[in-house]
């Protein structure tokens, strides 16, 4: 038996960006894992407590709901997307 290594398999990584600490609109992933769904698209006014997002993470399902009011300026995430703990996911023009 001959083993020969693929040298040119790579693992894809993506860099996302970091929610703002501080900025109550800057929405993050609360922990590492998978977007399932998003409920919420760029222009859309959301209330707090709103659902936004849909992860799974470790067989569980949580929902990341908005910490305040505004206008949706951007969603960063879409379904299928792997995501870390911090990554941006939403980012929401406080009213």
């Amino acid at each position: 038996t001959v083993q020969v290594k693929d040298h040119t398999l790579v693992a894809e990584t993506v860099a996302r960006p970091k929610a703002l600490i501080g900025v109550d609109g800057s929405v993050g992933a609360p922990m590492p894992g998978v977007v399932l769904e998003t409920k919420i698209s760029k222009g859309d006014t959301v209330e707090k407590g709103q659902p936004l997002v849909s992860l799974s993470a470790m067989k569980m399902e949580t929902t990341v709901s908005a910490p305040v009011s505004g206008v949706v300026q951007r969603v960063v995430v879409t379904a299928g997307d792997q995501i870390e703990a911090g990554d941006l996911i939403v980012d929401i023009d406080e009213a």
